[in-house]
């Protein structure tokens, strides 16, 4: 039996799609509906069940999928047991957050680099809900973002947090002492995208200290909202350890009121069966304890690894 052909029935299986298995492994949708077809013809059943809301398996391809996704975790675990890390070639396709970027992503690549020097290292820049959608959909083998998702395919893991804070300009009127989150939220208030999982918590923080309409300014970019926070056009929600040099050079305060939004998660996700991924996991873990140990607890809370 061709290995190929129960690779692209898991494939089509997971993403209940024949047109996002031929993006995902890089054919036509011809070919896999082809695929398909000889590994029914071999079997003697009916695999999916296609109709206008999409593919769906069929009871006795539900008992098939179970068996070709042992079959072929054990042909990954094969290769790697003879396969030096070095030598390891492919692409690998990593969502990435804001967040992440101005922290650890940096170290990350290069522990990558060096350790699969022949691997094609794809990075997608956007926010935490996007880059969700385009896992779930195929289009990412990995991505770090603030959710625990939840599906059949993916698997996720939290690695560390970081703790918000209320950010001002040194030299801004945002500067002073507050009596109470009530009294700060009268201000601007500059957060994350909109029905990001932070702005929701500064939302949720603002509406249980009595603030139901608070004026929070959703910017979608780490870099721009540092701008905007340095120029002194608001207060700022967001983890110091973003701005950690402009905190030590004393152009930015992290301002001291007790009420704060809880920690920002930074969670990693993958798919299922995906060549090198369970590997770049362990990566994850193993950079972000450093960086942890290197900022220290105010700036990262670690997680230890599982």
């Amino acid at each position: 039996m061709n290995l190929k052909f129960l690779e692209t029935f898991v494939w089509v299986a997971r993403l209940k799609s024949f047109s996002l298995t031929a993006e995902k492994l890089f054919t036509t949708q011809a070919a896999i509906s082809s695929r398909i077809a000889v590994l029914e013809g071999e079997l003697g059943v009916k695999l999916f069940l296609r109709d206008s809301r999409g593919v769906s398996l069929t009871p006795q391809g539900l008992k098939v999928l179970e068996h070709a996704e042992q079959m072929l975790d054990t042909l990954h675990v094969l290769k790697q047991s003879i396969e030096a890390p070095s030598s390891k070639v492919g692409r690998i396709r990593i969502g990435v957050m804001d967040t992440v970027i101005h922290t650890w992503l940096s170290p990350l690549v290069t522990e990558m680099m060096d350790h699969y020097p022949q691997v094609e290292i794809e990075l997608v820049a956007d926010t935490s809900l996007n880059l969700c959608d385009q896992l779930q959909k195929g289009f990412l083998d990995l991505v770090l973002q603030t959710d625990l998702l939840r599906q059949e395919s993916i698997r996720s893991l939290e690695v560390a947090s970081h703790p918000v804070g209320w950010i001002a300009a040194s030299n801004s009127i945002y500067n002073r002492d507050y009596a109470s989150l009530a009294e700060l939220a009268q201000e601007r208030i500059i957060t994350y995208s909109k029905n990001s999982l932070p702005h929701q918590q500064v939302l949720s923080l603002m509406q249980a200290n009595g603030v139901l309409a608070p004026r929070l300014n959703c910017v979608n970019s780490v870099s721009a909202i540092t701008r905007l926070l340095r120029d002194g056009f608001g207060i700022g929600a967001l983890p110091p350890v973003l701005v950690r040099e402009e905190l030590a050079r004393g152009e930015l305060t992290l301002l001291a009121i007790d009420q704060r939004p809880p920690n920002l998660q930074v969670v990693v996700s993958w798919r299922v069966g995906v060549e090198l991924v369970e590997d770049i996991v362990q990566l994850c873990q193993r950079v972000v304890q450093r960086y942890g140990q290197k900022v220290g607890e105010d700036y990262l809370v670690l997680i230890a690894p599982q």
